[in-house]
């Protein structure tokens, strides 16, 4: 099986409540997945694309949300695939040009599903508490700046 090399080593409760946070968006607002993130151990960044600004109620309840996922102690697992069954299940849109036939999904329970190649944690207990720190919104774009917390 041919996988595409990863090139870089995320923090893995970082980069799984990155996931959470995806998906909440989504199912929140109906946007797709972070444009663009900027994933660290202290503090990270996501961008997602709403036509209008979220409410400071709405903002609270994504923090809610995320904690609430995170609460349930979900396990994170993990399937290899071919790309064409993946289409089926999971968002194919940010996958590089040379991404392998064979795809890995990373599953966090029954919450949420996509191709992804970095570190994960076992069990969403790992992660600790979602935290978000900032957000602005301009022309469209929703940058929300989070961290984790004991």
């Amino acid at each position: 099986m041919e996988l595409n090399e990863h090139n870089k080593a995320e923090y893995p409760p970082m980069h799984t409540a990155e996931h959470i946070l995806n998906q909440t968006m989504v199912r929140m607002f109906g946007c797709p997945r972070s444009k663009n993130a900027h994933i660290e151990r202290k503090k990270s960044k996501c961008d997602y694309e709403l036509a209008e600004e979220p409410s400071a109620e709405m903002m609270q309840e994504i923090e809610r949300r995320v904690n609430e996922v995170i609460d349930r102690h979900l396990p994170v697992t993990i399937e290899f695939m071919p790309r064409d069954e993946a289409a089926a299940i999971v968002d194919l849109s940010k996958l590089p040009a040379d991404a392998s036939e064979t795809l890995r999904i990373v599953r966090i329970g029954d919450y949420d599903a996509c191709a992804c190649i970095g570190a994960h944690v076992e069990n969403t207990a790992e992660i600790g508490h979602f935290k978000m720190l900032t957000y602005d919104y301009q022309e469209g774009r929703l940058r929300l700046r989070f961290k984790l917390t004991e």
